[in-house]
């Protein structure tokens, strides 16, 4: 995975996920609409085949690239429970 910044100011965000399908900025989408200070949140795939997925961000308060990371590490500890309990289920 590849990410390239498009657009950054103090309250937006514009990512690009180079190598990604549109499961990751979905997932990241939908846990970014969880925080408060989230005005929007939205996974952009112009073209099915032509395209990389982006990611957009908008936040009332705080900067956008510290909610991204605070999701992003949600994500992860999340990602570690399931493999866990994953592990246990299968044994």
């Amino acid at each position: 995975m590849e990410l390239r910044v498009i657009k950054k100011d103090e309250k937006e965000l514009l990512l690009e996920t180079r190598g990604e399908t549109v499961t990751l900025t979905n997932l990241l989408r939908d846990e970014l609409w969880n925080r408060s200070n989230v005005i929007e949140a939205a996974q952009i795939k112009e073209h099915p085949y032509l395209a990389e997925p982006k990611i957009f961000l908008k936040v009332s308060s705080g900067s956008p690239q510290k909610t991204l990371e605070l999701v992003a590490k949600k994500l992860g500890k999340r990602a570690r429970q399931f493999k866990e309990l994953f592990k246990a289920a299968v044994k």
